[in-house]
């Protein structure tokens, strides 16, 4: 029920003993707009961020299924059991110049 006049910067509403007047300055104002402008820039940052973030995980995604089974262990590697008692053939690929303890 309340009326917003912008020209004038008041607002009359019905109240139980008559019109309700209510007014601001063109200072206050100005500072509102300023401060709604800037949420708004800050909403439209979060908004690209998410959209950036979210892009980046999809590609992170997809680069994961491009690599699947492309590993290659590099030229002078050996292999060391991770139990010697256990022959489970479960081993490490270490340098070969590497020690194997």
């Amino acid at each position: 029920m309340a009326i917003p006049n912008y020209t004038y910067l008041k607002m009359k509403m019905p109240g139980p003993k008559g019109v309700i007047t209510t007014g601001s300055s063109f200072e206050h104002a100005y500072e509102c707009d300023v401060e709604c402008v800037e949420h708004a820039e800050a909403l439209a940052l979060d908004e690209a961020l998410a959209a950036q973030q979210k892009g980046m995980a999809e590609e992170a995604i997809d680069s994961k299924q491009w690599h699947v089974g492309n590993f290659k262990p590099a030229e002078g590697t050996k292999d060391i059991p991770l139990d010697p008692k256990t022959p489970d053939g479960k081993a490490l690929k270490i340098s070969a110049t590497l020690d194997s303890k």
